[in-house]
């Protein structure tokens, strides 16, 4: 139920041996810098870069970002690495990618959507003003306009001693899974999709082909797939006077 297989379909993934011996979906995000800088030293330094950066554009580090062929980066983008970004991609103004991260093919990061420790499938989509931070998209994952996947409990302070957070825990059908992250996103399976502003508390494990309608606030823990959640809320029309 938990294990990466459960949310994503792997086969053809380029980057998939992020995933390789996870027991537990969400610990790819520990290892996604880290693949991101070993697949990179294998890469010759004049084939970093074969799509298209658009003047404006600006990245960071070249010798720790690669772009796929066939990928345009549009004025107004930030990206540090190290991070991989497939081919086809669309990485559009005002984006922020922020490191540790791993992108595949035709996917799209959109204006003002920013990326942190993350992992998009192929065909995943954050379009438009969005946060993905210590979160995995499925492939064909689309997060509507707004769309925030929240990292950081509020309650959450650091050990004034350890100088760190509490990890987070999820509680799923009567066990509680202890994930080791001080701070966690959500996992969105395949084919998912979010309506427009919507959020996502830290700890949101999200199963395959569910649909999050607009203005969900979404409890952390987890939602099985081929689900629709909505919110379901009472409107009254009132005479003005």
């Amino acid at each position: 139920m938990l294990r990466p297989e459960d949310f994503f379909d792997l086969e053809g993934f380029e980057f998939r041996g992020v995933f390789d011996g996870c027991d537990y979906v969400w610990e790819a995000l520990t290892r996604a810098g880290r693949f991101a800088l070993e697949y990179i030293t294998g890469i010759d330094a004049d084939k970093m870069i074969q799509g298209k950066v658009m003047a404006g554009a600006f990245i960071d580090d070249r010798d720790a970002v690669v772009i796929g062929e066939g990928t345009v980066v549009e004025p107004g983008v930030f990206i540090m690495g190290p991070a991989i970004i497939g081919r086809n991609c669309q990485i559009r103004h005002g984006s922020y990618i922020r490191g540790d991260v791993i992108v595949g093919d035709n996917c799209i990061v959109g204006h003002a959507s920013e990326l942190k420790n993350c992992i998009m499938l192929d065909a995943a989509q954050c379009p438009h003003f969005a946060y993905v931070g210590d979160s995995i998209l499925g492939r064909n994952v689309n997060l509507g306009a707004g769309t925030k996947l929240s990292n950081v409990p509020v309650l959450s302070t650091k050990d004034p001693q350890t100088g760190k957070r509490p990890t987070i825990k999820i509680a799923i059908r009567g066990t509680q899974y202890d994930t080791g992250l001080q701070k966690f996103g959500a996992v969105i399976g395949d084919g998912c999709q979010t309506g427009c502003n919507v959020v996502t508390n830290p700890g949101c494990l999200i199963g395959r082909n569910t649909l999050v309608y607009p203005g969900v606030s979404l409890k952390k823990g987890y939602y099985p797939p081929n689900m629709i959640i909505k919110l379901c809320q009472e409107l009254a029309e009132v005479e003005r006077r």
